[in-house]
């Protein structure tokens, strides 16, 4: 017989994914057209160039890293309470009986 908390783990699993590339997708934009205010420019395609100031590239890339990292912690806590709101309401409501 299986195990009523496995899934419960995979539902998880499945929006936690969905969360999080809709996430990551929407802070991408978001960085890249602050950037773009706030320096006057375009993001760094390669940071690797070149043509590309060490100081610009290792801007840019904090940046990324931080709104990305914060966009992400936010984004799975906001998840998680909406998903154990969920599956609460679902137990609870599946345990009530019926007349």
């Amino acid at each position: 017989m299986a195990d009523n908390r496995e899934k419960p783990d995979f539902a998880w699993r499945v929006i936690g994914g969905l969360v999080a590339l809709a996430v990551s997708f929407a802070t991408r934009k978001a960085i890249e057209f602050g950037w773009t205010k706030a320096t006057g420019k375009k993001p760094p395609a390669d940071p690797d160039s070149l043509d590309i100031s060490m100081r610009e590239a290792i801007g840019y890339a904090v940046v990324t890293a931080v709104g990305m990292e914060v966009a992400r912690i936010v984004a799975t806590r906001a998840a998680s309470k909406r998903y154990q709101a969920w599956s609460a309401k679902k137990v609870s409501s599946a345990a009530t009986p019926k007349a």
